[in-house]
């Protein structure tokens, strides 16, 4: 099987199950990328680190360890250490994983490049279209909002009536005593 076929295998969905959310930011982790690349977690680090000024905070950056331990506890198995996760892993973000094809020449590498930024272009412009659908929402939660301020007003005048029904009231008209 030549590489071009084993890359045809590679599904979509192979791939957007590997991108994550961390710090509100939709990223790749470096041990997800070296696999589809079909390098080692450690030989895509040692590129990162020697072409370091390639990749500034918004393109990549080093889990923290309680992002490091609430990743692992929610997508990790428990022989995560014999798969060399000890260590933090640096997640990259769209312009990152771009960038990261700039140092990693492989054919393998620039076309698996090449469906991911199709994959993460995809998925921004399904945000952007569901943008109106926001929008929307919104305007709806505004207007709950304005609902519940109105049923407090209401319930406020509810109970200002039901105190007055409760005070004794003065009686109108004839009255057998005055005569």
């Amino acid at each position: 099987m030549t590489k071009k076929q084993t890359l045809a295998i590679l599904s979509d969905d192979i791939v957007v199950n590997k991108i994550y959310v961390i710090r509100n930011q939709k990223v790749m982790l470096d041990r997800d990328l070296a696999e589809l690349y079909g390098v080692e977690t450690k030989v895509l680090k040692q590129a990162v680190k020697r072409n370091i000024d390639r990749f500034p905070e918004d393109f990549m950056f080093e889990l923290t360890k309680s992002e490091f331990e609430n990743w692992r506890s929610q997508f990790v198995t428990s022989n995560s250490d014999k798969m060399g996760l000890r260590y933090a892993p640096f997640a990259f973000t769209e312009h990152g994983v771009l960038m990261l094809s700039s140092i990693l020449n492989s054919q393998q590498a620039i076309q698996v490049n090449i469906q991911i930024v199709r994959i993460f272009t995809r998925l921004r412009n399904l945000l952007s279209k569901h943008t109106e659908l926001k929008l929307e929402i919104a305007d709806i939660k505004r207007h709950l909002q304005n609902h519940d301020k109105n049923i407090e007003l209401v319930f406020s005048y509810l109970d200002k009536l039901i105190d007055k029904e409760n005070q004794p009231r003065k009686r109108i008209g004839f009255k057998s005593d005055d005569l």
